[in-house]
């Protein structure tokens, strides 16, 4: 059970540290430059998503298994759309404009620690 949690720590990891920037816009550009190479590569990179897929296998199905897969999914979705609309169509609003270039916290990339976990704990029991 601890293990299993210090494992998705490990992965959490590794994804804030491909992904971290000082602003939105720089990270979505980290993360664009690995997308362009193949969605492929970019959908690997994020080994919590298969994790969570794991869990709700291992866990038949449990709540919060089901509530971790929902919320990295949705992630995944709004950085692809979010790519797409700011770097495809080029259509980004004046505040989604500001808010991409607003310093991002220092805790932020690292919310996920604090998020996920209880739900894989939670899961696991």
């Amino acid at each position: 059970m601890l293990a299993v949690t210090v494992f998705y720590l490990f992965l959490e990891g590794f994804e804030v540290a491909w992904q971290k920037a000082p602003t939105m816009l720089e990270m979505l550009i980290r993360i664009r430059r690995r997308y362009d190479k193949s969605i492929f590569y970019f959908l690997l990179l994020h080994p919590t998503y298969y994790f969570a897929i794991w869990l709700i296998l291992e866990t038949q199905m449990t709540l919060p298994a089901v509530l971790l897969l929902f919320i990295k999914t949705i992630d995944i979705a709004t950085k692809i759309v979010l790519m797409q609309q700011i770097f495809d169509k080029q259509e980004a609003s004046a505040q989604l404009q500001e808010m991409l270039i607003m310093p991002l916290a220092k805790w932020m990339p690292y919310a996920g620690f604090v998020v996920y976990p209880p739900l894989v704990l939670w899961a696991i029991l």
